[in-house]
């Protein structure tokens, strides 16, 4: 089962229409790799209601990188970071763009409900904002 992290708390994956792969040109939801090439992709953005960025490992950042260029190019979808996001990455995975989060139960036991609402509060938390301000 999986668990999606929001700043909210825990709670159920309500998505139900599946993820496709980027060479399906019809698909409303994308499932993407960390290494995808977002150029051929950009047209169709306006199309696309969820994509799921996977993480394979939690030092692998690349996907941050992809949620930042998604809406920096005009995506405003729900945006999912999938796989091995911790509670400490949250709020960095809110500042690039991010939605939720989706974590497996033994993430969850390992790390619960409330590691990852003391990330919750991602915007007062910039350090770019508490040094301009």
């Amino acid at each position: 089962m999986t668990i999606l992290v929001t700043d909210i708390g825990f709670g159920r994956d309500d998505w139900t229409d599946g993820f496709a792969t980027v060479d399906e040109p019809k698909a409303t939801a994308l499932d993407l790799a960390p290494d995808t090439d977002l150029q051929p992709l950009l047209p169709r953005l306006g199309d696309l209601r969820m994509i799921r960025v996977q993480f394979p490992a939690f030092a692998d950042g690349r996907g941050f990188s992809i949620a930042r260029q998604l809406r920096l190019a005009g995506y405003t979808g729900r945006l999912r970071a999938c796989g091995h996001v911790l509670a400490d990455q949250y709020a960095m995975a809110r500042r690039c763009g991010f939605d939720e989060v989706e974590i497996d139960d033994a993430l969850a036991a390992r790390q619960p409900e409330e590691q990852w609402l003391a990330r919750a509060d991602w915007a007062a938390n910039d350090y770019q904002t508490r040094l301009r301000g």
